[in-house]
């Protein structure tokens, strides 16, 4: 079954124009020259002919193979997926530039419903690699060093054996993909779509978001009222979407008995249910450590009785307003990469030099920030929205972190690429925390250092005790959701239990707030994926408090690791460190980081 490659989306982030500099924007030439390209009619043709002859070789055949066949099947299979990703990469990426261009929203249906016709035979394979008899398969590992190398790969397949259906069933649901991927490009077009008018213009969501870092606490009130204004003008639509996408889950999770709605999510990562518990209790539990003690004390820097959900972001009375030039923003993320390891900066540059990143706020381009891997034998895309805030410094520190990890893992190829959602953030995160540690280092003033504290300490709530705050949000929606249909007036409901919780009591919550579930893309393209980032987070603080302490030889483990891709287990990856996620004291340790930066900027009050 193909497995194609899938952007990492990064919801908390913010966007941008071209008034900073020159902005690069993508060129895709590298994957095809155009929608039209003789390359891309070419493929298609190879791909469907080596789907119908991967079916006719092997198709019933799989338990007579000895270990050579198994492993020239295995990357039959492994080059069917890098043609079939490449397209697919094409297409999206140039959809995600503007999605409100029906040609590029066709043309994406279109080789998408290509691929699932070609790839429908292509369902027997999985199925028949779960129907062979452990000690069997064991025997064939172990003959054959080369596929041998395939066996987290094989793990992870057979991981979903005891939810597997029937062949036929199999089939279906394979092409039934079609029509849940039409939702969410609905939720796409619908987000790009929307217009926000402030200060007599107009701006699409991200624009819009922009305006709730403002220093002028008037903007930041009519932004958000602007945004609740649409949303709920929206959100019927919204809640279609979400409605219909958690009932086909359950649907499916049903036929599958899947334990939990989480659990497809928790084998996909390769993760143990019980480890992601540990870190949503420990999260949860910590906030009164982290995120209430925080905000008050941003309400007091504020000067404000009770803050309300437009000061959240809002930037410190102190901070330099002025914006950081795009060459500037290079500067500074390539200086830190460069100094944690000169092959880092060098793995990044050409991101900057080759048509590697996208960066301005265009109308209709999607919204947020991703890397996208595309195929081992082309090289990530990063999107960017950059507006010239310290936190999108941030963010092209977090992006290129991935497009690095993604570069260093391509050797392993396409079946063994894939990071685990996981560890997906440990080189973003990691690649934040280089350039966070950099611009403290250039803090001059007490106030500069104050600010950078705390743009970090709001940068891991986002990360942390927010994303677990939408963690619980979707456990509680999906749950709620098996009960009957759910009225708008429902998932807001869900919407407020968590955020009430997660961000303390400093908050107040305007009226029209409850729906700012509405625009958050993790929920309808990835669902549970947001527990990732809180994963990352504890992992990079617990990793670089490992090269704070002995940073000798730290460098080469790292990239080990990052290498490694998807062909290692979360305790493997860990080991080399001395670290265990499996501890609950593992979590702590990680928050233990975010409390110490907090401890600091109270003592600056002393």
């Amino acid at each position: 079954m193909l497995n194609l490659p899938n952007p990492v989306h990064d919801a908390t982030t913010t966007s941008g124009s071209n008034e900073f500099g020159d902005l690069p924007e993508w060129d895709l030439s590298d994957l095809y020259t155009s929608d039209d390209a003789p390359e891309l009619d070419r493929d298609l043709e190879w791909l469907e002919d080596a789907c119908a002859s991967f079916a006719a070789d092997y198709q019933g055949k799989l338990a007579t193979l000895d270990a050579a066949g198994l492993l020239d099947c295995i990357q039959r299979n492994e080059k069917i997926e890098g043609i079939a990703g490449r397209i697919m990469s094409y297409a999206g990426l140039r959809y995600y530039q503007l999605t409100t261009d029906s040609v590029r929203a066709k043309f994406m249906s279109d080789m998408q419903e290509a691929i699932t016709n070609f790839s429908t035979p292509l369902v027997f394979f999985t199925l028949e690699l779960n129907s062979l008899e452990d000690d069997h398969l064991a025997g064939l590992l172990a003959a054959d060093e080369e596929l041998g190398r395939y066996k987290p790969v094989i793990d992870r397949i057979r991981a979903m054996k005891p939810h597997q259906l029937s062949d036929e069933m199999e089939r279906f649901l394979h092409d039934l993909g079609v029509v849940g991927d039409a939702w969410e490009k609905l939720f796409d077009e619908t987000l790009a779509g929307l217009e926000f008018s402030l200060e007599g213009e107009t701006f699409n969501i991200e624009g819009a978001l922009n305006f709730l870092t403002e220093h002028d606490r008037e903007k930041r009130e009519a932004a958000t009222r602007e945004i609740a204004r649409v949303l709920g003008e929206n959100i019927k639509t919204f809640a279609r979407v979400h409605n219909t996408q958690a009932k086909e889950k359950e649907i499916i999770d049903r036929w599958r008995k899947m334990p939990s709605p989480q659990a497809g999510r928790h084998l996909a990562n390769h993760v143990e249910p019980e480890v992601v518990e540990a870190l949503r209790d420990a999260v949860v539990n910590a906030y009164p450590r982290l995120s209430h003690r925080y905000y008050e004390l941003k309400r007091k820097w504020l000067g404000l009785d009770q803050m309300q959900v437009w000061d959240r972001n809002a930037p410190l009375p102190m901070e330099d307003t002025s914006s950081v030039s795009w060459a500037d923003a290079r500067s500074i993320v390539e200086e830190a990469y460069g100094e944690f390891d000169p092959e880092m900066k060098a793995l990044a540059e050409p991101f900057f030099t080759k048509g590697w990143i996208d960066a301005p706020v265009k109308p209709g381009k999607a919204p947020g920030a991703f890397s996208h891997p595309t195929v081992t034998d082309v090289h990530p895309y990063v999107m960017l929205n950059y507006l010239g805030k310290p936190r999108d410094v941030m963010t092209l520190a977090h992006e290129l972190g991935h497009g690095v990890h993604q570069l260093l893992a391509a050797e392993q190829g396409e079946m063994l690429s894939s990071t685990p959602l996981t560890l997906a953030e440990t080189a973003s995160v990691f690649g934040e925390m280089l350039t966070f540690r950099k611009m403290l280092d250039k803090a001059e003033t007490q106030d500069q250092r104050k600010v950078l504290l705390a743009g970090k300490v709001e940068d891991m709530i986002n990360t942390v005790v927010r994303q677990i705050a939408f963690y619980d949000f979707e456990c509680k929606l999906h749950d709620a959701r098996t009960a009957g249909e759910l009225t708008p007036d429902d998932i807001n409901a869900v919407w407020m239990s968590v955020q009430g919780e997660s961000l303390g009591p400093a908050f107040d919550f305007v009226e029209g707030y409850e729906t700012f579930w509405a625009y958050i893309p993790h929920f309808v393209h990835s669902p549970f994926y947001v527990y990732a980032y809180a994963f990352g987070d504890g992992l990079v603080n617990a990793l670089y408090a490992v090269y704070q302490e002995n940073p000798e030889g730290f460098q080469e483990k790292y990239f080990d690791m990052l290498k490694a891709g998807g062909s290692k287990h979360h305790k493997e990856l860990l080991a080399p460190f001395g670290l265990d996620a499996s501890d609950p004291a593992f979590w702590d340790k990680g928050l233990s980081m975010i409390e110490g930066f907090i401890d600091e900027l109270e003592a600056m009050e002393a």
